[in-house]
């Protein structure tokens, strides 16, 4: 499995990063050749469901994920979200955190672990770093300022 994790500091509040972030339809329009939909009735906690597609045609794959913890930030509290992905093809978990940054705005990290079915360890590396660069620049995309 590969693991990465990315973070940022925004000018955000933590409430409008956490929105962001937690966005599940937005992320498909921060990642090329990919659709999210979500699968459950909202509003989003544990037990949300959603599924990103990505790829064309018959050489796309499903990656379903499940909330399974969900703490918006409060006052004095980080947010957390932990997702788990349970696909045919890809396999891991992905942790969101949300917590107020020294002088204003939010400090925020995206950690995820990944496998991808069929892939040797040995690409790992590779692995990593083409999701640290995907999930670099969707995160950067959602959190970006209107």
């Amino acid at each position: 499995m590969s693991l990465f994790r990315i973070e940022r500091t925004v000018p955000l509040p933590p409430a409008e990063a956490w929105r962001r972030l937690t966005d599940w339809p937005a992320h498909g329009r921060q990642v090329p050749l990919t659709r999210t939909r979500v699968l459950t009735p909202g509003p989003n906690g544990p037990g949300t469901r959603f599924t990103a597609r990505t790829g064309l045609g018959r050489l796309s794959f499903d990656d379903p994920m499940e909330v399974v913890r969900w703490e918006p930030p409060a006052p004095g509290r980080p947010g957390v979200c932990r997702l788990t992905k349970s696909g045919r093809v890809v396999r891991g978990w992905a942790l969101v955190e949300v917590a107020d940054a020294p002088g204003g705005g939010s400090r925020v990290s995206w950690t995820e672990e990944l496998s991808v079915r069929g892939l040797p360890r040995a690409f790992d590396r590779v692995l990593s770093a083409v999701g640290h660069h995907v999930f670099a620049r969707a995160l950067d995309g959602l959190l970006r300022a209107p």
